[in-house]
């Protein structure tokens, strides 16, 4: 029986931590190392759970008008925290439903551009050849077009419906998401499990799905974090300027573009919402950033 001196132990003992940790512990652990990323993540946690339940335990329903109250500013008097609108109804709660429809639209509409995205990319990447030029070209036809004017049209056409906003704007921010993935896959193509799973023969559709596109997540989700603000602005835009959500309910660029038209006797009403707007970018781009430099250290 041969007995381990306390440096083997230890030494053993490392090399089996270091064989025990994958890429994705990995990047995790560098990822909760970057304060700015964490702290954004806390502060964008906290947004979200106040815009979910926070209307549940308001006084104040974000319809309600108050004839009695129209523009009021900033008071604790009948819980007017962040004043009234030029109708009177409270900015505060008008602000979480108006939050809480941002973080959709981008959560949606991210979700709809990283489904088109992957497969398109994917799929050309994989094919290549005759295939891939043709899919491509149709991606930079798409390119071509001034993606804004491209979403309005849809939504003068089918009607400006909530659902529509949603599959609008991601079916237009699939553009670049299919590029990158396209430019990943084609990299990967050659590489040994892909032409083991070919020689095994494994179908086409199986090998994107359960070996290509696993390989390609790193990239995607440092994207799909810069793309959420990217879809959030444009609703925004489009919301300031009447196209996007209509009222009762309400956006953070509705609130926006009120507060642009009230500036001057009503600061607050576009100070609150800006700040919101700027505070939740800065967070998603903070964590993108954190995910690029955990994912890819050699990116820093």
């Amino acid at each position: 029986m041969t007995l381990l001196t306390p440096q083997h132990e230890k030494a053993q003992l490392l090399e089996a931590a270091v064989q025990g940790r994958s890429l994705w512990e990995d990047a995790r652990r560098r990822l909760f190392r970057n304060k700015a990323a964490v702290g954004s993540m806390i502060v964008l946690a906290t947004l979200t759970l106040l815009a979910i339940f926070g209307p549940f335990f308001w006084p104040h329903d974000y319809e309600t008008i108050y004839n009695d109250r129209v523009l009021i500013g900033p008071t604790l008097e009948n819980l007017h925290i962040f004043g009234t609108d030029p109708q009177g109804r409270d900015l505060f709660v008008r602000l979480l439903y108006g939050l809480r429809m941002s973080l959709a639209v981008g959560l949606v509409a991210t979700g709809v551009s990283l489904l088109i995205g992957v497969i398109w990319g994917a799929t050309a990447g994989y094919i290549g050849g005759q295939v891939d030029q043709i899919m491509m070209r149709i991606v930079d036809v798409l390119y071509a077009l001034p993606f804004i004017f491209f979403v309005i049209i849809l939504m003068v056409v089918f009607g400006r419906d909530l659902i529509l906003i949603f599959v609008a704007i991601g079916a237009v921010e699939w553009l670049t998401m299919a590029r990158i993935v396209r430019g990943q896959t084609i990299s990967l193509r050659k590489k040994e499990f892909v032409e083991a799973a070919e020689a095994a023969g494994v179908g086409s559709a199986s090998i994107v799905t359960r070996h290509i596109v696993p390989n390609v997540l790193g990239p995607v989700v440092v994207y799909v974090t810069l793309t959420i603000p990217a879809v959030i602005l444009t609703e925004s835009f489009l919301s300031f300027l009447g196209l996007g959500v209509q009222e009762p309910m309400t956006s953070l660029g509705n609130l926006i573009s009120i507060g642009a038209r009230e500036m001057e006797i009503a600061p607050w009403l576009l100070i609150f919402p800006a700040a919101t707007m700027m505070i939740t970018l800065f967070c998603f781009n903070f964590i993108g950033d954190g995910l690029r430099d955990a994912i890819d250290p050699r990116d820093r």
